[in-house]
């Protein structure tokens, strides 16, 4: 059993396809997926290789690094090899590059409708498991001058502070605003709660002089616009 495990082990492996060597000598783009996970991973089970485990990792999200993302660290303890370090490693590492994506200069955008805000809001709020409250600071063009998160919450609500909102809206020179929160639970409708909060954030800016053009509520795959249902 001992000599039969043993071929599954990359160092037996000629050196220019183990993942680590591969790496140095050709940069990190000449690298597969599975094999960029197996680096992360280190080793393996008994019964194969860390690339081989990683490819079977990838087959059960799809073969797509943005659902392997949203994998938690229980589920990917489900696979035989992959102990909480391992998983703890993997999902770290997504999230890193999560954050890098983020980072990328690009073109600040305009929001001419609630989709656009929506393109925006989604990566941020879409996959999250709790509530997060966030505004889209815009100019008189409606070009986003920056995007804050105000508060996070629990699974059923978060709390916000009418005096940061406007704060952060000063710092900004913002002329308008976009609230925006998730649901975790994937319900698109607004709770009553949510409408006072937004009629008392209008309020508000109506004496700070800060307009507020919508409030998104973004679930992973759709969202629901107060200004499109007539809310405001």
């Amino acid at each position: 059993m001992t000599q039969e495990s043993n071929t599954f082990s990359i160092k037996n492996w000629s050196e220019n396809d183990r993942p680590r060597e591969k790496l140095v000598a050709n940069g990190s783009a000449a690298l597969s997926d599975a094999e960029l996970i197996a680096i992360l991973i280190g080793s393996g089970s008994r019964d194969m290789s860390a690339v081989e485990l990683s490819r079977l990792i990838l087959n059960h999200a799809g073969n797509s690094l943005d659902k392997l993302g949203r994998l938690s660290v229980k589920e990917l303890m489900k696979f035989k090899g992959i102990g909480e370090a391992k998983a703890i490693t993997i999902t770290a590492a997504m999230e890193l590059g999560k954050r890098r994506a983020s980072e990328l200069p690009t073109a600040k955008p305009v929001i001419t409708c609630s989709d656009d805000a929506f393109k925006v809001l989604q990566p941020i709020l879409g996959d999250l498991p709790h509530e997060e409250f966030w505004i889209l600071y815009v100019n008189n063009s409606h070009k986003v001058l920056a995007k804050h998160q105000i508060s996070r919450g629990g699974f059923t609500g978060t709390m916000v502070d009418t005096r940061i909102v406007f704060q952060k809206a000063v710092e900004e020179a913002a002329v308008a605003m976009i609230l925006a929160h998730n649901h975790p639970s994937g319900k698109l409708m607004p709770s009553m709660d949510d409408k006072r909060l937004t009629q008392k954030l209008i309020e508000a800016g109506r004496i700070m002089d800060v307009k507020v053009l919508d409030h998104i509520i973004v679930t992973r795959d759709s969202f629901y616009s107060f200004a499109d249902h007539n809310l405001l």
